[in-house]
């Protein structure tokens, strides 16, 4: 059985994220399944950052702590990373070039930065030889990587620069290093796979979706999004605007789902607290609207390339006055598709602003997914169809019904006059200020809660359905909690997950039948409060949920989070 973890340490401009994703694709081409996470620090050059890669020959969800073969591109990695390796593990660094003395048998020495200025004449290229020592090391061969090379280096001269860089890291490894680690990962024949983020899937849901216009400021851990739709728009008819700040962003992307085209935004928690006064102006104007929030740690600019999940009561809440709003907080990539299209629907459908809930785990991790279906993706909308609007002998654009949901027509279409306003406003969308027209509206927005409420019912249920212990989580947790699980019932003490993508309106009725018969209830959360667990116990008849939580800018990890749960079975 086959499940390997590589590092590869460095500073920032030394490339970690290229090769990693190169590494990672070249083994879904190769048959197996892929996690990649990276672990950045906030600054341009420089720093300790690293790319660590997760292979196995089965599904993968989460990332472990201990390494099988680290690759030190700088010194430092030597310093800090070392700790991580296990029995047997492997580093690879050029003591050379990182000046590295003393005699660990675990480092094993290789000429990178010779090797890469024989091959590309620049050193930097020592990141693309040190991908071809990796794969030489584990008998992988260099067939993939050096389409990957070919096809994503520019220039041809550039790539034959780097897949000459990788043959000749292969061959260093297979001649000198190969019997020092005895991993070997051959080539395997499989299904196709995709190897992409969660940003590049909720980009692709945005797409297939029908989402036509997107505006933003950059902020990490969103700007992918920003780039990845800007890069993608002519071939999609999808138009893209970087705006000057968050406000003018998400008040741009209201303009033009007011004039009937689907549109979206992203951010982080900081630009969201911008956008809150445009989120309330969506809520009374009954303009639909997908906003992604990327959590990262706060408060104020907090750690900006670390990941929490401490939003979820402030995007619930947020806004003056209530509205409602639908928030999805999906677990994976697989996930980010298919709660994006589901966003697009429910604001289109119930005139709404909808959120998508992801962090900076789900937005930098690489996850190996089977290619999206695309053939019967959903489309719901609330927009008037020319020869309906004409049919209507009275169009009142905030027209009272027993769902909520009025009449929806964009500005210029047919001869209708189509009023939006800011302010209480009567059927037609004129400022009504008496007290029975106000609260006829706030109870005719209100009630669109009631369709909402219906609709939020994605909640996994994984693991043994008689299992006393439940272990509960929402967005990024859910590969974690599904492997914890399993480490439990390997121990003896079966597990279950129930993992919440829908979390507003809370799905309480799905919830609560999904904890039935569960005698331990725990609650995992990447926050210092436990936010789900205060849902948890304001929505069901659960009060007593343990709380196992981690706000240190890091994900959960296998081994932490199963150690963790061991200790909470004795209550305190």
């Amino acid at each position: 059985m086959i499940d390997l973890s590589i590092k590869i340490g460095g500073a920032a401009g030394q490339g970690l994220q290229t090769v990693g994703a190169l590494l990672g694709k070249a083994f879904v081409r190769g048959g197996y399944q892929v996690l990649a996470v990276q672990d950045t620090m906030s600054r341009i050059r420089g720093g300790h950052n690293t790319f660590q890669i997760r292979v196995k020959d089965g599904p993968v969800r989460a990332m472990c702590r201990g390494v099988d073969l680290l690759v030190a591109l700088d010194r430092e990695s030597l310093e800090v990373d070392m700790k991580d390796l296990k029995p047997g593990g492997i580093a690879i660094c050029d003591r050379a070039a990182l000046k590295v003395e003393g005699n660990d048998p675990r480092v094993l020495d290789a000429p990178l930065e010779k090797l890469a200025v024989a091959e590309t004449g620049k050193k930097v290229a020592a990141n693309v030889v040190s991908t071809g020592v990796v794969l030489g090391l584990l008998d992988f061969g260099t067939q993939h990587m050096e389409k990957l090379v070919a096809d994503g280096f520019g220039t041809p001269e550039l790539a034959q620069g780097n897949v000459r860089a990788v043959r000749a890291g292969h061959d260093l490894a297979r001649k000198d290093l190969a019997s020092r680690f005895a991993h070997p990962i051959r080539p395997a024949t499989g299904p196709r796979r995709m190897l992409l983020t969660a940003n590049d899937a909720i980009c692709l849901g945005a797409i297939a979706a029908g989402c036509r216009f997107m505006s933003a400021y950059p902020m990490s851990p969103s700007t992918s999004i920003l780039t990845y739709l800007a890069g993608s728009g002519d071939r999609v008819g999808l138009v893209t605007e970087q705006a000057e700040d968050e406000i003018a962003a998400i008040n741009l992307a209201l303009g033009a789902s007011m004039g009937g085209v689907r549109a979206m935004t992203a951010t982080s928690g900081g630009g969201f607290a911008l956008m809150v006064e445009t989120l309330s102006m969506l809520g009374v104007s009954e303009v639909p609207l997908v906003i992604v929030d990327c959590q990262r740690p706060g408060p104020a600019t907090g750690l900006p390339t670390k990941t929490e999940q401490a939003d979820l009561m402030f995007v619930i809440h947020a806004g003056h006055g209530e509205f409602p709003r639908a928030v999805l907080a999906p677990g994976d990539a697989r996930q980010a598709f298919e709660a994006t299209v589901r966003a697009f629907n429910l604001a289109d459908r119930y005139q709404v602003p909808a959120v998508v809930l992801g962090d900076q785990f789900l937005a930098d991790s690489y996850f190996t997914c089977e290619p999206f279906d695309l053939s019967g993706v959903p489309f719901e909308t609330s927009l008037l169809s020319e020869p309906e609007l004409a049919a209507l002998p009275d169009y009142r654009r905030y027209a009272v019904t027993d769902s909520g949901v009025s009449p929806r027509a964009f500005p210029g279409q047919g001869d209708r006059l189509v009023m939006t306003d800011s302010h209480e406003h009567d059927e037609h969308g004129h400022i009504a200020e008496d007290p029975a027209t106000r609260t006829r509206m706030n109870d005719k927005r209100l009630r669109k809660g009631r369709g909402l409420a219906a609709r939020m019912g994605e909640v996994s249920e994984i693991g043994p359905r008689d299992a006393r212990t439940a272990l509960v989580g929402f967005g990024s947790t859910l590969g974690v909690l599904v492997e914890a699980a399993g480490a439990l019932t390997a121990a003896g003490r079966p597990a279950r997950v129930v993992h919440l993508c829908d979390v507003w309106p809370f799905p309480a009725a799905t919830v609560e039948a999904a904890l039935r018969g569960a005698d331990e209830i725990v609650v995992v959360e990447n926050n210092a409060t436990g936010q789900l667990a205060g849902l948890v116990c304001a929505h069901t008849s659960r009060r007593d949920p343990r709380r196992v939580l981690k706000h240190d800018g890091g994900p959960f990890l296998v081994e932490d989070l199963a150690a963790r749960l061991a200790k909470t079975e004795v209550r305190s």
